[in-house]
């Protein structure tokens, strides 16, 4: 195997599949990136059984084959290489390769392990197929994924679920206090209709990976999600359990409605958070003559209060809330304005934005 290419495009390609490679993989090629030319193309792949990442770019290919070097350790050579063309060769060997690099002044040997090593890469063959803008899958992760569980008492809390039924998709996240959800209509076979859940890994990658413009081809399997956009293949292995019924928690309506402008409530809301703690951290809202009062209570502060203008003219109305519970789901939306609805101060929030996006919060007792 011989091929040059820049060093930025062997930087970007490293960079975009390192972060799968854990400190201590269970076998030593796990550590490895499978490097793979033929024709024009050059791939990169990185796998930890649960988690595959693939990176394709083009290149100048002498000779094709193929051979895998431990990712992180060549990354951090290629970063200090001068911008010039990097050129690589490989010297197969029964289990181990000789790999020789260059660039500019610089020459160096790696030793490689033989890509028969590597598992097997999977593939979309006989899988449901689904298309999606990226900056909208993007966005719909982004709205909801805060609202996951971070503890492992109910596994598939921690995951976010995607919902392919009746012509959309639909995004939702709960940790049994709050829900957040989004949908947004997609074109697919009725008998493409499936509930997935997504690992938090899963969700992280995605996030960091997915740009804001152009597809994202979905494939699902019977255990597995496959990503495909740009340069990038992505697949993930699928988290188990059963996602509690989420309509039973969704609110369509309540009797008090009120518009708030966004970033004023979040500036508000998080200087009043700054005055809470730990054993203290229920925020008080009071709603009255088209004005919004937080507040709170402490021992450390004694007591922080502040207000914004909003509109609503119904009766007085007082409800207390987790801050951090309110200020994750604005924090995560873009829209100018947003509608906080209540039935009463015991009854659960409704949080809505301009889009199909809604938050289901529960009230503190106090």
């Amino acid at each position: 195997m011989k091929f040059k290419l820049h060093q930025s495009n062997l930087l970007e390609a490293l960079n975009a599949v390192q972060g799968v490679v854990g400190s201590r993989p269970t076998l030593p090629v796990l550590s490895n990136v499978l490097i793979e030319a033929e024709g024009e193309t050059l791939t990169f792949t990185t796998t930890d059984f649960t988690i595959t990442k693939r990176w394709t770019c083009k290149a100048e290919i002498d000779e094709p084959g193929a051979t895998t070097l431990p990712v992180k350790r060549l990354t951090s050579i290629v970063r200090e290489l001068s911008d010039q063309i990097v050129t690589i060769s490989c010297d197969s060997g029964e289990q181990t390769d000789l790999v020789r690099m260059s660039c500019g002044s610089y020459h160096s040997k790696i030793t490689g392990i033989s890509p028969k090593e590597f598992p097997a890469i999977p593939n979309t063959d006989k899988g449901l197929a689904y298309t999606l803008d990226q900056a909208v899958l993007k966005g719909m992760i982004r709205k909801t994924a805060y609202a996951a569980a971070t503890d492992d008492s109910r596994p598939v809390l921690t995951g976010l679920l995607l919902s392919f039924a009746d012509g959309k998709l639909t995004c939702v996240a709960t940790d049994g206090r709050r829900l957040a959800l989004v949908w947004n209509e997609v074109e697919f076979p009725p008998e493409n209709a499936r509930d997935i859940v997504l690992t938090p890994r899963t969700v992280q990658e995605l996030l960091r990976s997915l740009g804001d413009e152009g597809q994202v081809r979905v494939t699902l399997k019977e255990t597995q999600i496959i990503f495909e956009f740009g340069s990038l293949f992505f697949s993930s292995k699928l988290l188990n359990g059963v996602y509690p019924n989420y309509k039973q928690v969704v609110i369509n309506d309540c009797e008090k409605k009120i518009k708030i402008p966004r970033e004023e409530l979040v500036a508000t809301l998080r200087r009043i958070n700054v005055s809470t703690t730990p054993t203290t951290n229920a925020m008080r809202l009071r709603f009255e003559n088209n004005l919004l009062t937080v507040a709170v209570t402490s021992p450390d502060v004694d007591e922080a209060t502040d207000t914004v203008v909003v509109k609503y003219e119904g009766e007085p109305l007082t409800a207390v809330f987790n801050p951090e519970y309110v200020i994750e789901p604005l924090k995560n939306l873009t829209c100018d304005e947003v509608t906080f609805e209540l039935n009463n101060g015991q009854s659960p929030g409704l949080l809505k934005d301009d889009s199909t996006f809604l938050y289901v919060l529960m009230p503190l007792r106090v």
